[in-house]
Formats: structure tokens, sequence, C-alpha cells
């Protein structure tokens, strides 16, 4: 087990302007695939999928929308606020959904023990987390300033290559269509304006922050805890972060697949209810997410072999600096099998039985598949309408628009065949024509209903 730390916080979300770069393949990639969001005030469709956006949002925020959440709703917002803080470095906060006893003993040695440090479970776990977010995470803040004012940091513009993805649609989108378009007052400076800065009345609330201290619900939107009056909306960090380390922990821990794809649908949702993200920032942090971890797994040339930085980040409106360890993969999934045997290793001496034991052991809010499978559910489009028609009632091959897909689940269920893992995929996928679905396969990502295909995956496995 060892500690990493850093020191000291920059200003702004993701790339400040000293560090500022071009846009990598990978988020050109992710830049194309979430680039419908420009477009959506050229239809009557996506006019009032906007509209839908903030008023779901809103009546989320307020309480007023039902959910069928997993804990009542101020446990829920408790939670959220907790939330709000990143765990990256060691995914700990993610945890609960591996169950009560194996969330004990990943907890107890995977730490957070202050805001700037952190301990690991073992070091392949360490490399293999790190080496992810920071690929996933790159990916999602490239679209921040992007669609809010085609830059890279709020002032240095884009290349060429992906202004030209800009060419068709807007900048802005959320803060034209809301009333807060960017620089005007109550406003985000940059552009697309969040939720607590357009909705008419904001629900908010006092509790504890992650590490147990006295907090409110304001002191993560307005600061001193995250400051995102000039952050960028879309699309949610958070988002992006919680679904890439819960599906990572699902991949190492089949057992609980579905209970970690739950626990990213919370944690994502938890952005909505505090008043940090709209329901369309969270779809899109979701399929950046699952998209950048399914080129990871299919080993593609644009995603592993760069050495990355593993920093301890801390929330998505800044970037660590100082102590870091940098991290070279090659081979992927050979990477994710060398963790998930120390992983597994060491769970199995701290929880006092094998896997499958302890893994069955749980008496938290992830406990009942039914209800962790009806939440992922209403998440999944959030009941937003459909922008694009002609999409709306396909069923596309995932083998044939988005292959290495498959892997998500191949990786945690090796009994199947990546054409099997890919036939499930099709046959689960949540209701098309949303609005990322526009036929990309990018779009694919967005309609993925992992909570679904894992329990089919699972059960074909066993039968084997």
């Amino acid at each position: 087990m060892r500690s990493l730390a850093t020191l000291g916080f920059a200003a702004v979300l993701g790339l400040s302007p000293v560090a500022a770069a071009a846009q990598s393949a990978p988020n050109l990639a992710a830049l194309r695939g979430l680039s419908p969001i420009a477009r959506l005030a050229e239809t009557a469709e996506g006019r009032a999928a906007l509209d839908a956006n903030l008023a779901v949002t809103g009546g989320i925020q307020a309480g007023t929308l039902a959910q069928p959440l997993l804990l009542p709703l101020p446990e829920q917002r408790a939670l959220a606020l907790k939330d709000c803080f990143i765990t990256d470095g060691n995914a700990t906060q993610l945890a609960d959904g591996l169950g009560t006893r194996l969330a004990e003993a990943y907890q107890a040695k995977a730490r957070y023990t202050e805001p700037k440090s952190f301990t690991s479970l073992s070091p392949a776990l360490a490399d293999l987390i790190g080496y992810t977010n920071d690929v996933a995470k790159s990916d999602s803040n490239a679209g921040k300033y992007f669609f809010a004012n085609a830059t890279t940091n709020g002032k240095v513009p884009v290349s060429a290559e992906a202004a030209a993805l800009l060419a068709v649609g807007v900048t802005d989108p959320f803060g034209r269509a809301y009333g807060r378009p960017a620089g005007t007052p109550g406003s985000d400076a940059y552009g697309n304006a969040r939720p607590f800065q357009t909705l008419a009345s904001l629900a908010a609330w006092r509790g504890e922050d992650y590490f147990g201290r006295p907090s409110h619900s304001l002191d993560w939107l307005r600061g001193p805890g995250q400051n995102l009056v000039d952050s960028p909306s879309y699309p949610s960090g958070h988002t992006t972060y919680g679904t890439t380390e819960a599906v990572l922990l699902a991949l190492l821990v089949p057992e609980r697949y579905g209970q970690m794809v739950a626990r990213a649908a919370e944690y994502g949702n938890d952005r909505v209810l505090v008043g940090a993200h709209y329901a369309m920032d969270v779809i899109g942090g979701r399929a950046v997410a699952l998209h950048a971890l399914a080129h990871l797994l299919a080993n593609d040339p644009a995603y592993v072999g760069p050495t990355r930085s593993n920093p301890a980040v801390h929330n998505e409106t800044t970037q660590g600096q100082g102590a870091e360890k940098h991290v070279t993969i090659d081979d992927y999934p050979a990477a994710l099998r060398a963790a998930r045997d120390e992983l597994r290793a060491a769970l199995a001496e701290s929880c006092g039985g094998t896997i499958a034991e302890c893994a069955a052991s749980d008496t938290g809010r992830f406990r009942d598949a039914g209800a962790n499978a009806a939440f992922v559910a209403a998440t999944q489009t959030y009941g937003l309408p459909v922008v694009h028609p002609d999409r709306a009632a396909e069923r596309p091959d995932v083998g044939r628009a988005a292959p290495e897909a498959g892997y998500l689940l191949t990786m945690a269920f090796p009994a199947l065949s990546l054409a099997e893992a890919n036939a499930i995929l099709t046959e689960t996928l949540g209701p098309g024509g949303g609005f990322l679905d526009d036929g990309s396969a990018f779009g694919i990502y967005s309609r993925l209903d992992l909570s679904a295909a894992a329990g089919k995956a699972a059960a074909m496995a066993a039968g084997r």
C-alpha cells in the first residue's frame, strides 16, 4: 500500500491557461460524440428537449419529481453533499456498491484521510485507476469550454479540427436556451451556465462533507468547497469520474457488477440533486466514461501506450499539481487482470471468506437488485423527449456500430465471446432517439444499459 499526495489546486477546470494543449484524437472523438448538444436549438424536437432538460433538472433538484431513489430524499441529499468530493485516486467513496463486507474491506485500506492525500489497496490497482481516470477525465474536460465558447480553457481557441465540429450549431446552448447567455449578470463568464444559475429557485441544505465536517450545499456551488460560478456545465466531470471508476470496480469484482452500475447512476444523479448539473450533463458524462473505458479495454492504440500522470485530483474545477506518479500501460486488459488479482486477494483476506460469499453479504441500499435496476432505468434518459425520431424505434447492432463496447462485459465475464457480449448489449439497449443518439458510434454509449446487460451476461456465463 502506498500514499500519493498533491500540493495545491489550479484555479480553473481542466487545463490551466499555461497547460492548455491541442485536443488529442480521443478528445476529438468525445467532442464529436457530444456535439449534438450544439445543434438542439435548430429543431422543434431539440428545443423541446432543452426545455425538458431544465424542467426535469429543476424537479429533481427541488425534490418534486418522483424518482425511485435508493434512499429517502433527505438521506439522498445528505449523501449528495458528501459526493461533491471526488475520491478519484482510489475510488473509495464508490466502493459501497461492493456490498457491506467487501466495502468495509476495501475502504479500510483505500482511504482519503484528508483532501490532499490518499492510500491505495495495491500498486497495480493504483496504476490502473490513475491511468484510466486520466484518459476519461481528459475527454470530459475537453468538452467543458469547447461547448461553452469554443476554447480549451476559456481563452485559448480550440484547434481548427475541433472548431469544425461546431461549423453547424452554436456554443453556449444552455445559456442561450435558459436566459443566461455567457457573461451576462448571474451567468457563467464563458457559457453553459449551471442549474444553480438558471433555475428559478434552488433547494439548499446543511449536512456533512465527505470528511464529516459541517457543510452546506451552496458551499459546493459558489464556494468555498467548490466554486462553479464560471465553470461550464456540459458534460458532467463528476459523472465521468463516477461512471469510469464504478464500472472499473464492476470489472474487477463482477459479482457486484449490477450494484456498481447503480452506484455510478446514483453518483451522477447526486450532481443534479445538488444543483450543479443538468440531466443532459449526466447523460453526456456517462457516455464519455463508457466510450473511453471500452476503447481502453480494446487496447485501442489511441488510448493506450502514452505515459500519463496519476495525480490525486479532487474536483472537476481543479487540477492537482505537485507530487504525482507517471504510469504507462501498453496492454490495458493485462493491467486490469493484474489489478484484479491483487484486489481480490486483499479483499478475500480482509473479509474473511471467498469473494462470492462476501459479495453476497449486503445490508445497505444496494441489496435489492430490482430497486437498483429501476433506479438505473430512470436515469437512462431522465424522461427527456426524443430528438432524433428516425432513431427512436431502431435497435442498432452494437457489434457493428461500436464493437469495442462488448469488452465492458467480456472483461467481467470471460466465458462470453465478444460477439455474444455485443448481442446482449444490443438486446438491452435503452430507449433510442435521445439527444446524443444521432446515429454515431458514440451515441450507442448513451444508450447502453449495463445494469440489464450484466444480469444477462452473468446468467449466460454461469450456464457454461
